[in-house]
Protein backbone atom coordinates (compact mmCIF):
# COMPACT_ATOMS: atom_id res chain seq x y z
CA UNK A 1 0.00 0.00 0.00
CA UNK A 2 2.91 2.48 0.28
CA UNK A 3 4.17 1.90 -2.66
CA UNK A 4 1.18 2.71 -4.38
CA UNK A 5 0.85 5.98 -2.31
CA UNK A 6 4.56 7.27 -3.02
CA UNK A 7 3.91 6.80 -6.57
CA UNK A 8 0.03 8.47 -6.12
CA UNK A 9 2.09 11.28 -4.73
CA UNK A 10 4.78 11.27 -7.33
CA UNK A 11 1.60 11.50 -10.05
CA UNK A 12 -0.24 14.37 -8.55
CA UNK A 13 3.69 16.03 -8.33
CA UNK A 14 4.34 15.39 -11.93
CA UNK A 15 0.84 16.68 -13.26
CA UNK A 16 2.01 20.22 -11.24
CA UNK A 17 5.45 20.16 -13.21
CA UNK A 18 3.70 19.39 -16.49
CA UNK A 19 0.76 21.39 -16.65
CA UNK A 20 1.12 24.33 -18.98
CA UNK A 21 2.00 28.19 -18.25
CA UNK A 22 -1.08 29.63 -19.95
CA UNK A 23 -4.24 27.65 -21.19
CA UNK A 24 -3.62 26.57 -24.77
CA UNK A 25 -7.09 28.04 -27.23
CA UNK A 26 -7.71 27.33 -31.03
CA UNK A 27 -7.58 29.78 -33.44
CA UNK A 28 -11.31 29.55 -33.24
CA UNK A 29 -13.60 29.26 -30.62
CA UNK A 30 -15.47 25.48 -30.59
CA UNK A 31 -18.44 25.43 -30.43
CA UNK A 32 -20.12 24.04 -27.14
CA UNK A 33 -22.64 23.62 -24.55
CA UNK A 34 -24.12 27.09 -22.70
CA UNK A 35 -21.82 27.80 -19.60
CA UNK A 36 -23.09 25.87 -16.60
CA UNK A 37 -23.82 29.17 -14.51
CA UNK A 38 -26.37 30.75 -16.89
CA UNK A 39 -28.33 27.13 -17.50
CA UNK A 40 -30.57 27.58 -15.68
CA UNK A 41 -33.74 25.22 -15.99
CA UNK A 42 -36.24 28.10 -15.85
CA UNK A 43 -34.83 29.88 -18.74
CA UNK A 44 -32.94 27.19 -20.81
CA UNK A 45 -35.94 26.05 -22.94
CA UNK A 46 -37.13 29.25 -23.90
CA UNK A 47 -33.25 30.77 -24.17
CA UNK A 48 -30.92 28.12 -25.33
CA UNK A 49 -33.09 24.86 -26.72
CA UNK A 50 -34.44 24.89 -30.77
CA UNK A 51 -38.46 25.25 -31.40
CA UNK A 52 -38.00 24.22 -34.84
CA UNK A 53 -34.62 23.18 -36.38
CA UNK A 54 -31.94 21.34 -34.83
CA UNK A 55 -28.38 22.10 -36.23
CA UNK A 56 -25.05 20.38 -35.44
CA UNK A 57 -24.68 17.22 -32.73
CA UNK A 58 -25.86 19.14 -29.50
CA UNK A 59 -29.98 18.76 -30.03
CA UNK A 60 -29.80 16.23 -33.57
CA UNK A 61 -32.63 13.99 -32.73
CA UNK A 62 -34.64 16.28 -30.84
CA UNK A 63 -38.41 15.12 -30.99
CA UNK A 64 -39.66 18.96 -31.10
CA UNK A 65 -37.32 19.48 -34.01
CA UNK A 66 -38.67 16.25 -36.03
CA UNK A 67 -40.59 18.55 -38.74
CA UNK A 68 -38.18 20.55 -39.28
CA UNK A 69 -36.12 17.04 -41.08
CA UNK A 70 -38.62 16.88 -43.84
CA UNK A 71 -37.73 20.24 -44.71
CA UNK A 72 -33.75 19.84 -44.55
CA UNK A 73 -34.18 17.20 -47.29
CA UNK A 74 -36.33 19.57 -49.53
CA UNK A 75 -34.32 22.81 -49.17
CA UNK A 76 -31.05 20.68 -49.85
CA UNK A 77 -32.32 19.79 -52.87
CA UNK A 78 -33.19 22.97 -53.99
CA UNK A 79 -29.74 23.98 -53.38
CA UNK A 80 -28.08 21.17 -55.08
CA UNK A 81 -30.30 22.71 -58.26
CA UNK A 82 -27.32 25.75 -57.93
CA UNK A 83 -24.56 23.00 -57.97
CA UNK A 84 -22.65 21.93 -60.97
CA UNK A 85 -21.93 18.74 -58.30
CA UNK A 86 -24.15 15.85 -57.58
CA UNK A 87 -25.08 15.04 -53.95
CA UNK A 88 -22.46 12.68 -53.68
CA UNK A 89 -19.84 14.45 -55.02
CA UNK A 90 -21.06 17.52 -52.78
CA UNK A 91 -21.45 15.28 -49.88
CA UNK A 92 -17.87 13.93 -50.71
CA UNK A 93 -16.16 16.84 -49.86
CA UNK A 94 -17.69 17.90 -46.71
CA UNK A 95 -16.23 14.36 -45.65
CA UNK A 96 -12.96 14.87 -46.53
CA UNK A 97 -12.80 17.32 -43.83
CA UNK A 98 -14.69 15.38 -41.72
CA UNK A 99 -11.55 15.11 -39.10
CA UNK A 100 -11.35 19.56 -39.30
CA UNK A 101 -14.74 19.83 -38.97
CA UNK A 102 -15.19 17.84 -35.99
CA UNK A 103 -12.60 19.75 -34.41
CA UNK A 104 -14.65 22.72 -34.22
CA UNK A 105 -17.02 21.23 -31.88
CA UNK A 106 -16.23 20.12 -28.33
CA UNK A 107 -15.18 16.61 -27.71
CA UNK A 108 -18.56 16.36 -25.39
CA UNK A 109 -20.62 17.61 -28.76
CA UNK A 110 -19.44 14.87 -31.16
CA UNK A 111 -18.10 11.66 -29.26
CA UNK A 112 -22.14 10.34 -29.79
CA UNK A 113 -21.41 9.82 -33.29
CA UNK A 114 -19.12 8.36 -35.43
CA UNK A 115 -17.38 10.48 -38.95
CA UNK A 116 -19.98 9.27 -41.30
CA UNK A 117 -22.79 10.21 -39.28
CA UNK A 118 -21.16 13.27 -38.35
CA UNK A 119 -20.43 14.31 -42.25
CA UNK A 120 -24.07 13.64 -43.29
CA UNK A 121 -25.29 15.76 -40.17
CA UNK A 122 -23.28 18.98 -41.19
CA UNK A 123 -23.37 18.13 -44.98
CA UNK A 124 -27.56 18.36 -44.42
CA UNK A 125 -27.56 21.33 -42.16
CA UNK A 126 -25.45 23.56 -43.98
CA UNK A 127 -27.39 23.11 -47.14
CA UNK A 128 -30.89 23.44 -45.67
CA UNK A 129 -28.96 26.58 -43.45
CA UNK A 130 -27.60 28.54 -46.71
CA UNK A 131 -30.64 27.65 -48.80
CA UNK A 132 -33.18 28.89 -45.83
CA UNK A 133 -31.07 31.92 -45.81
CA UNK A 134 -31.38 33.11 -49.56
CA UNK A 135 -35.38 31.77 -49.58
CA UNK A 136 -35.84 34.17 -46.50
CA UNK A 137 -33.99 37.08 -47.87
CA UNK A 138 -35.77 36.29 -51.66
CA UNK A 139 -39.18 35.72 -49.57
CA UNK A 140 -39.88 32.37 -51.36
CA UNK A 141 -40.23 30.19 -48.41
CA UNK A 142 -43.72 30.02 -48.52
CA UNK A 143 -43.05 28.20 -52.26
CA UNK A 144 -42.58 25.33 -49.44
CA UNK A 145 -45.29 25.72 -47.50
CA UNK A 146 -43.24 25.93 -44.83
CA UNK A 147 -45.63 28.59 -42.27
CA UNK A 148 -45.17 31.90 -40.99
CA UNK A 149 -44.49 30.58 -37.43
CA UNK A 150 -42.22 28.05 -38.22
CA UNK A 151 -39.88 30.54 -40.11
CA UNK A 152 -40.32 32.70 -37.17
CA UNK A 153 -38.83 30.10 -34.75
CA UNK A 154 -36.29 29.35 -37.49
CA UNK A 155 -35.00 32.42 -37.20
CA UNK A 156 -34.39 32.08 -33.56
CA UNK A 157 -33.28 28.75 -33.75
CA UNK A 158 -29.73 29.62 -36.49
CA UNK A 159 -28.55 32.25 -33.71
CA UNK A 160 -28.60 29.43 -30.54
CA UNK A 161 -24.66 28.81 -29.19
CA UNK A 162 -25.70 25.11 -29.27
CA UNK A 163 -27.25 24.89 -32.48
CA UNK A 164 -24.21 26.06 -34.74
CA UNK A 165 -23.10 25.01 -37.77
CA UNK A 166 -18.92 25.59 -38.33
CA UNK A 167 -18.87 28.25 -41.12
CA UNK A 168 -16.35 26.20 -42.65
CA UNK A 169 -18.93 24.16 -43.28
CA UNK A 170 -21.24 27.23 -44.82
CA UNK A 171 -17.78 28.57 -46.76
CA UNK A 172 -17.44 24.59 -48.35
CA UNK A 173 -21.20 24.41 -49.41
CA UNK A 174 -21.23 27.95 -50.67
CA UNK A 175 -17.60 27.76 -52.93
CA UNK A 176 -19.04 24.63 -54.72
CA UNK A 177 -22.18 26.47 -55.53
CA UNK A 178 -22.88 28.53 -59.04
CA UNK A 179 -24.23 31.57 -56.55
CA UNK A 180 -21.59 31.98 -54.16
CA UNK A 181 -21.48 35.38 -54.18
CA UNK A 182 -25.35 35.64 -53.92
CA UNK A 183 -25.24 33.17 -51.28
CA UNK A 184 -22.62 35.37 -49.07
CA UNK A 185 -24.65 38.28 -49.70
CA UNK A 186 -27.92 36.88 -48.47
CA UNK A 187 -25.67 35.83 -45.21
CA UNK A 188 -25.14 39.69 -45.04
CA UNK A 189 -28.82 40.51 -45.36
CA UNK A 190 -30.47 37.77 -43.44
CA UNK A 191 -28.18 38.91 -40.71
CA UNK A 192 -28.71 42.34 -40.67
CA UNK A 193 -32.49 41.83 -40.66
CA UNK A 194 -31.99 40.40 -37.37
CA UNK A 195 -30.22 43.14 -35.51
CA UNK A 196 -32.86 45.47 -36.23
CA UNK A 197 -33.80 49.04 -35.68
CA UNK A 198 -34.76 51.24 -38.51
CA UNK A 199 -31.53 53.46 -39.72
CA UNK A 200 -31.64 57.01 -38.64
CA UNK A 201 -32.29 60.03 -40.66
CA UNK A 202 -29.59 61.98 -41.70
CA UNK A 203 -30.12 65.26 -40.33
CA UNK A 204 -27.87 68.73 -40.85
CA UNK A 205 -26.97 69.58 -36.49
CA UNK A 206 -25.35 72.68 -35.58
CA UNK A 207 -21.40 72.23 -34.38
CA UNK A 208 -20.71 71.26 -30.96
CA UNK A 209 -18.11 69.88 -29.17
CA UNK A 210 -17.12 65.90 -29.51
CA UNK A 211 -18.99 63.69 -27.31
CA UNK A 212 -17.00 61.46 -24.92
CA UNK A 213 -17.37 58.31 -26.90
CA UNK A 214 -17.08 54.86 -25.35
CA UNK A 215 -16.64 53.01 -28.80
CA UNK A 216 -17.33 54.50 -31.91
CA UNK A 217 -17.44 51.68 -34.36
CA UNK A 218 -17.35 51.28 -38.19
CA UNK A 219 -17.74 48.26 -40.25
CA UNK A 220 -14.59 46.42 -41.38
CA UNK A 221 -13.52 45.79 -45.24
CA UNK A 222 -14.76 42.54 -46.44
CA UNK A 223 -10.95 41.82 -47.18
CA UNK A 224 -9.64 42.51 -43.76
CA UNK A 225 -12.08 40.54 -42.33
CA UNK A 226 -11.62 37.21 -40.33
CA UNK A 227 -13.65 34.08 -41.13
CA UNK A 228 -16.24 33.89 -38.52
CA UNK A 229 -16.43 30.61 -36.11
CA UNK A 230 -20.58 30.28 -37.13
CA UNK A 231 -23.41 32.36 -37.63
CA UNK A 232 -23.75 33.72 -34.83
CA UNK A 233 -20.19 34.60 -34.09
CA UNK A 234 -20.97 36.55 -37.09
CA UNK A 235 -24.16 38.27 -35.93
CA UNK A 236 -22.24 39.58 -32.57
CA UNK A 237 -19.32 41.10 -35.21
CA UNK A 238 -21.95 42.75 -36.92
CA UNK A 239 -23.73 44.14 -34.18
CA UNK A 240 -20.00 45.66 -32.68
CA UNK A 241 -18.37 47.09 -35.77
CA UNK A 242 -14.72 47.24 -35.64
CA UNK A 243 -13.20 49.73 -32.90
CA UNK A 244 -12.43 52.94 -34.43
CA UNK A 245 -10.44 56.16 -32.95
CA UNK A 246 -11.66 59.28 -33.05
CA UNK A 247 -10.06 61.94 -35.11
CA UNK A 248 -9.57 63.84 -32.40
CA UNK A 249 -7.99 61.30 -30.44
CA UNK A 250 -4.54 60.66 -29.68
CA UNK A 251 -2.59 57.27 -29.06
CA UNK A 252 -1.33 59.18 -26.03
CA UNK A 253 -2.87 60.05 -22.92
CA UNK A 254 -3.62 63.35 -22.31
CA UNK A 255 -1.46 66.08 -21.58
CA UNK A 256 -3.74 67.74 -18.91
CA UNK A 257 -4.84 64.77 -16.76
CA UNK A 258 -7.49 67.29 -14.70
CA UNK A 259 -9.58 67.26 -18.53
CA UNK A 260 -10.54 63.59 -17.51
CA UNK A 261 -13.40 62.45 -16.27
CA UNK A 262 -13.21 62.25 -12.14
CA UNK A 263 -13.16 58.36 -11.39
CA UNK A 264 -16.87 57.65 -9.61
CA UNK A 265 -16.31 53.48 -8.26
CA UNK A 266 -20.27 53.71 -7.51
CA UNK A 267 -23.06 54.21 -9.80
CA UNK A 268 -25.52 56.79 -7.78
CA UNK A 269 -28.00 57.46 -10.45
CA UNK A 270 -30.38 54.38 -11.26
CA UNK A 271 -32.78 54.94 -14.19
CA UNK A 272 -33.55 56.96 -17.35
CA UNK A 273 -36.07 58.82 -15.50
CA UNK A 274 -33.51 59.93 -12.53
CA UNK A 275 -31.16 61.02 -15.37
CA UNK A 276 -33.85 62.68 -17.20
CA UNK A 277 -35.20 64.43 -13.52
CA UNK A 278 -31.01 65.68 -13.55
CA UNK A 279 -31.35 67.19 -16.90
CA UNK A 280 -29.86 64.20 -18.64
CA UNK A 281 -32.30 63.34 -21.91
CA UNK A 282 -31.80 60.38 -23.73
CA UNK A 283 -31.05 60.85 -27.70
CA UNK A 284 -30.20 58.36 -30.27
CA UNK A 285 -26.63 57.42 -32.30
CA UNK A 286 -25.44 58.26 -35.55
CA UNK A 287 -25.40 54.40 -35.91
CA UNK A 288 -27.03 51.13 -34.56
CA UNK A 289 -23.36 49.22 -33.37
CA UNK A 290 -24.13 48.63 -29.55
CA UNK A 291 -21.01 50.42 -28.62
CA UNK A 292 -22.20 53.58 -30.08
CA UNK A 293 -22.63 55.26 -26.67
CA UNK A 294 -21.65 58.25 -25.51
CA UNK A 295 -22.21 61.50 -23.29
CA UNK A 296 -22.12 64.94 -24.00
CA UNK A 297 -22.39 67.85 -21.02
CA UNK A 298 -24.27 71.48 -22.60
CA UNK A 299 -24.49 74.01 -19.48
CA UNK A 300 -26.65 72.85 -17.38
CA UNK A 301 -28.18 69.89 -19.57
CA UNK A 302 -26.47 66.58 -20.92
CA UNK A 303 -27.24 64.46 -23.22
CA UNK A 304 -26.82 60.57 -23.49
CA UNK A 305 -26.60 58.87 -26.70
CA UNK A 306 -27.93 55.76 -27.19
CA UNK A 307 -27.81 52.95 -30.65
CA UNK A 308 -31.52 51.74 -31.81
CA UNK A 309 -32.63 48.42 -30.62
CA UNK A 310 -35.95 46.65 -31.62
CA UNK A 311 -37.26 44.60 -29.31
CA UNK A 312 -39.25 41.30 -29.84
CA UNK A 313 -39.85 37.33 -28.93
CA UNK A 314 -36.30 36.98 -30.50
CA UNK A 315 -34.49 39.91 -28.11
CA UNK A 316 -34.16 37.42 -25.37
CA UNK A 317 -32.89 34.24 -26.64
CA UNK A 318 -30.66 36.54 -29.07
CA UNK A 319 -28.68 37.92 -26.21
CA UNK A 320 -28.75 35.82 -24.06
CA UNK A 321 -26.87 33.13 -27.02
CA UNK A 322 -24.47 36.20 -27.36
CA UNK A 323 -24.12 36.67 -23.18
CA UNK A 324 -23.50 32.78 -23.37
CA UNK A 325 -21.02 32.57 -26.42
CA UNK A 326 -18.52 35.58 -24.62
CA UNK A 327 -18.15 33.50 -21.76
CA UNK A 328 -17.39 30.77 -23.30
CA UNK A 329 -14.09 29.90 -21.57
CA UNK A 330 -11.90 29.06 -25.22
CA UNK A 331 -12.96 32.71 -26.53
CA UNK A 332 -11.04 35.67 -25.96
CA UNK A 333 -13.19 38.88 -26.03
CA UNK A 334 -14.00 42.10 -24.57
CA UNK A 335 -17.60 41.08 -23.06
CA UNK A 336 -19.07 44.00 -25.57
CA UNK A 337 -22.24 42.74 -25.48
CA UNK A 338 -22.29 41.51 -21.94
CA UNK A 339 -21.58 45.43 -21.11
CA UNK A 340 -23.86 46.90 -23.21
CA UNK A 341 -26.64 44.88 -21.87
CA UNK A 342 -25.19 45.64 -18.14
CA UNK A 343 -25.72 49.53 -19.14
CA UNK A 344 -28.85 49.21 -20.81
CA UNK A 345 -30.22 46.87 -17.68
CA UNK A 346 -28.88 50.28 -15.81
CA UNK A 347 -30.78 52.49 -17.21
CA UNK A 348 -34.41 50.33 -17.32
CA UNK A 349 -35.83 49.39 -13.99
CA UNK A 350 -39.59 50.12 -14.85
CA UNK A 351 -41.98 50.77 -17.65
CA UNK A 352 -41.89 54.62 -17.78
CA UNK A 353 -38.09 54.45 -18.61
CA UNK A 354 -39.21 51.83 -21.46
CA UNK A 355 -41.86 54.92 -22.35
CA UNK A 356 -38.57 57.56 -22.45
CA UNK A 357 -36.14 55.49 -24.64
CA UNK A 358 -39.27 55.25 -27.17
CA UNK A 359 -40.14 58.43 -26.95
CA UNK A 360 -36.34 59.63 -27.74
CA UNK A 361 -36.43 56.73 -30.42
CA UNK A 362 -34.01 54.73 -29.19
CA UNK A 363 -36.19 51.49 -27.85
CA UNK A 364 -39.15 50.10 -30.52
CA UNK A 365 -41.07 48.00 -28.60
CA UNK A 366 -42.44 45.17 -31.00
CA UNK A 367 -42.97 42.89 -27.81
CA UNK A 368 -45.72 44.10 -25.93
CA UNK A 369 -45.97 46.50 -22.96
CA UNK A 370 -43.49 48.43 -21.51
CA UNK A 371 -43.20 46.50 -18.69
CA UNK A 372 -42.75 43.47 -20.74
CA UNK A 373 -39.81 45.15 -21.42
CA UNK A 374 -38.46 46.48 -18.47
CA UNK A 375 -39.11 42.85 -17.49
CA UNK A 376 -36.73 41.03 -20.18
CA UNK A 377 -34.24 43.49 -19.79
CA UNK A 378 -34.31 42.99 -15.76
CA UNK A 379 -34.08 38.99 -16.17
CA UNK A 380 -31.29 38.90 -18.61
CA UNK A 381 -29.00 41.53 -17.23
CA UNK A 382 -28.70 39.87 -14.01
CA UNK A 383 -25.58 38.32 -12.80
CA UNK A 384 -23.22 39.22 -15.47
CA UNK A 385 -19.97 40.16 -15.50
CA UNK A 386 -19.42 43.44 -17.95
CA UNK A 387 -15.97 44.96 -18.76
CA UNK A 388 -15.81 47.77 -16.38
CA UNK A 389 -13.57 49.62 -18.86
CA UNK A 390 -15.88 49.76 -21.95
CA UNK A 391 -18.36 52.64 -20.63
CA UNK A 392 -16.16 53.72 -17.81
CA UNK A 393 -15.30 57.36 -19.12
CA UNK A 394 -19.12 57.61 -20.16
CA UNK A 395 -20.85 56.76 -16.81
CA UNK A 396 -17.98 59.02 -15.11
CA UNK A 397 -18.85 61.55 -16.97
CA UNK A 398 -22.76 60.92 -16.44
CA UNK A 399 -21.85 61.10 -12.44
CA UNK A 400 -20.13 63.86 -12.35
CA UNK A 401 -23.41 65.75 -14.07
CA UNK A 402 -25.47 64.06 -11.90
CA UNK A 403 -23.79 64.70 -9.07
CA UNK A 404 -23.40 68.64 -9.90
CA UNK A 405 -26.32 70.20 -7.68
CA UNK A 406 -26.68 73.58 -9.77
CA UNK A 407 -27.26 71.58 -12.78
CA UNK A 408 -29.97 69.73 -11.40
CA UNK A 409 -31.52 72.56 -10.13
CA UNK A 410 -31.49 74.47 -12.81
CA UNK A 411 -32.92 71.08 -15.04
CA UNK A 412 -35.65 71.06 -12.31
CA UNK A 413 -36.38 74.75 -12.79
CA UNK A 414 -36.89 74.23 -16.66
CA UNK A 415 -38.69 70.67 -16.17
CA UNK A 416 -41.03 72.60 -13.75
CA UNK A 417 -41.59 76.28 -15.90
CA UNK A 418 -40.91 75.39 -19.19
CA UNK A 419 -42.29 71.27 -20.00
CA UNK A 420 -45.28 72.30 -21.86
CA UNK A 421 -46.14 75.40 -23.88
CA UNK A 422 -48.79 76.21 -21.28
CA UNK A 423 -46.30 76.62 -18.59
CA UNK A 424 -44.12 78.59 -20.60
CA UNK A 425 -46.83 80.68 -21.40
CA UNK A 426 -47.94 81.90 -18.19
CA UNK A 427 -44.38 82.14 -17.21
CA UNK A 428 -43.97 84.87 -19.71
CA UNK A 429 -47.01 86.16 -18.87
CA UNK A 430 -46.40 86.69 -15.40
CA UNK A 431 -42.63 88.05 -16.28
CA UNK A 432 -44.80 90.85 -18.70
CA UNK A 433 -46.70 91.65 -15.91
CA UNK A 434 -43.62 92.40 -13.66
CA UNK A 435 -42.58 94.38 -16.23
CA UNK A 436 -45.13 96.49 -17.05
CA UNK A 437 -45.60 96.75 -13.65
CA UNK A 438 -42.44 98.31 -13.06
CA UNK A 439 -42.23 100.10 -15.52
CA UNK A 440 -45.45 102.24 -14.31
CA UNK A 441 -44.02 102.59 -10.90
CA UNK A 442 -40.79 104.10 -12.90
CA UNK A 443 -42.71 106.69 -14.76
CA UNK A 444 -45.39 107.50 -11.66
CA UNK A 445 -42.03 108.13 -9.89
CA UNK A 446 -39.29 109.46 -12.26
CA UNK A 447 -41.04 110.60 -15.17
CA UNK A 448 -40.85 114.94 -15.59
CA UNK A 449 -43.69 117.34 -15.63
CA UNK A 450 -45.67 117.48 -19.34
CA UNK A 451 -46.84 120.64 -20.44
CA UNK A 452 -50.55 120.36 -19.39
CA UNK A 453 -49.00 120.07 -15.68
CA UNK A 454 -47.33 123.37 -15.76
CA UNK A 455 -50.34 124.82 -17.28
CA UNK A 456 -52.81 123.88 -14.74
CA UNK A 457 -50.30 124.86 -11.54
CA UNK A 458 -50.13 128.14 -13.06
CA UNK A 459 -53.77 128.68 -13.40
CA UNK A 460 -53.83 127.31 -9.61
CA UNK A 461 -51.17 130.15 -8.60
CA UNK A 462 -53.53 132.27 -9.95
CA UNK A 463 -56.91 131.50 -8.24
CA UNK A 464 -54.94 131.77 -5.04
CA UNK A 465 -53.77 135.38 -5.69
CA UNK A 466 -56.94 136.34 -6.99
Amino acid sequence: MGEVRNGSREERFKKVREAPETPKHSSQPKIQKVPFMLRNPKTIQKFYEPRAVALGPFHHGNPRCELAEDFKLMLTKRFLKDTSQTVEALHQKVEEKIKELKDCYTEEATQRYDEETLAWMLFLDGCATLQFIQSFVDEKLEELSIKRDQIAFAQQDLFLLENQVPYQVLELLMNSSNKCGELKSSIETYVQANIGAPRKKQSKKPEQREPNVAITMEKEPAHLEKEPAHLLDLLRTRMLGTKKIPDNQDKDPPKNPDKRPKDHSVQSFRNVQELDAAGIHVTRSNSNYLGDISFVSHCFAGFLSLPAISVDDSTGPKFMNLIAYEMCHDFQNDFAVTSYISFLDALIDHADDVKKLRSADVLYNLLGSDKEVAKLFNKIGTDLVPNTDIYHDVKAEIEEHYKTKWKTWMSQFCHDHFSSPWTFLAFVGVLAALGLTGIQTWFAVYSPPSPCDVVCQNLKMRWKLK
